[in-house]
């Protein structure tokens, strides 16, 4: 594994910490959060709650994130997936001089927003430039122990505004969609290479797209006479593809594909199914799990991952007595998904489709199937 690590420490680890830099979360009561209302915190100066003075980045679901982590001055946060740092900037706040935020991203633009952010912040701060399976995998190495981790998952909204990494389909850029530009694989190169067959499996599996096998069609005609190289080409081959009256209804006809191409991209799942055990694996006792997602494919590896770690007996229904012993691991902080209020979708549209889920790690045994 290839990771750029950034310390910023100074003379704040000088004062004899164990390794993971963090004290032992104070307490160890479940704060209970049974619906997607806001927290009622007071605002951030110069703008609404969950927004941080001095950037521009809005913070998805950042009320709601802060309630059911409930950082403590002294306490360990991983933020497994930095982006611009705007759900960090608020946690960093909370931690304190003594607290340590550990921000991991394998997007380059995310590095340069963590030397910002490390630039006004009190806590110890560490970045580490990896995909967060791998990046997790360190720190479990090192034996980190951490009071909170979560993921704000899918791309960030500085990939998407920044035209020239071709993740949007709005814009006319690069055929490219590597979270990591150093990687090799790039989303021309799907379009280019990969057969008819697995373009469409590619397109029904991530992006549950109904048109999947005619897209996949048209991709490889199109090909065949002139490369696919631009985001705009991409899009107008698959409307070409897509029947016209699905084509004004549900949303721009090209999101499904885009979403499919950038998950296989950046193998998002597959990170996704290796981080979860990870990160639950870091987390001290009474230590919060929390991801933000934003489409089904996310949200359902979540709230599976999760549920079985709630989950106690596994005997058969009509046993008349416990006989697996099993006790749950996890306390789920809310029955359902936690949602955006309408407020918070006025203010920023791209909140509409994230939900938010979290537990509570009961014990440290491990043993609950991943």
């Amino acid at each position: 594994m290839s990771t750029t690590l950034l310390d910023i420490a100074d003379d704040r680890h000088a004062d004899g910490r164990a390794p993971d830099l963090a004290r032992r979360r104070r307490g160890g009561g479940a704060s209970k959060a049974g619906s997607g209302r806001r927290a009622g915190r007071p605002q951030s100066a110069g703008g609404p709650a969950g927004v941080a003075q001095g950037t521009s980045h809005t913070p998805v679901l950042a009320d709601e994130l802060l309630e059911l982590l409930d950082p403590q001055p002294g306490q360990t946060a991983i933020d497994c997936t930095f982006g611009d740092g705007g759900h960090a900037r608020l946690l960093a706040d909370r931690l304190g001089p003594r607290g340590t935020l550990v921000a991991i991203d394998r997007d380059p633009l995310a590095e340069e927003r963590f030397a910002a952010l490390a630039a006004e912040t009190a806590c110890s701060l560490r970045f580490i430039r990896a995909g967060y399976a791998e990046a997790l995998e360190q720190l479990s190495d090192e034996g980190v122990r951490a009071d909170m981790a979560y993921f704000d998952l899918g791309m960030s909204s500085m990939q998407v505004d920044t035209r020239t990494r071709g993740f949007s389909y709005s814009y006319d850029a690069p055929l490219d969609m590597r979270m990591d530009p150093t990687q090799a694989l790039s989303a021309r190169d799907v379009v280019s290479e990969w057969d008819e067959r697995r373009l469409a499996q590619l397109l029904r599996d991530f992006g549950e797209e109904r048109h999947a096998g005619a897209i996949a069609r048209a991709i490889v005609r199109r090909r065949a006479q002139t490369p696919i190289a631009t985001t705009l080409e991409l899009v107008d081959t698959i409307n070409s593809a897509i029947p016209a009256p699905a084509r004004f209804g549900g949303g721009h006809p090209a999101k499904r594909s885009f979403q499919a191409l950038r998950i296989a991209v950046n193998d998002e799942l597959g990170q996704l199914d290796r981080a979860l055990p990870l990160a639950w694996g870091v987390l001290r006792e009474g230590g919060v799990l929390a991801g933000i997602s934003f489409h089904s494919l996310e949200d359902r590896r979540v709230k599976r991952f999760l549920g079985a770690r709630a989950r106690g007996c596994i005997c058969p229904p009509d046993l008349p007595v416990c006989a697996c012993g099993r006790e749950p691991e996890a306390a789920l902080l809310s029955r359902r998904s936690i949602t955006p209020s309408a407020d918070e979708v006025a203010r920023n549209p791209r909140a509409s489709s994230a939900r938010l889920r979290a537990a509570r790690k009961l014990t440290d045994e491990q043993g609950a199937p991943a």
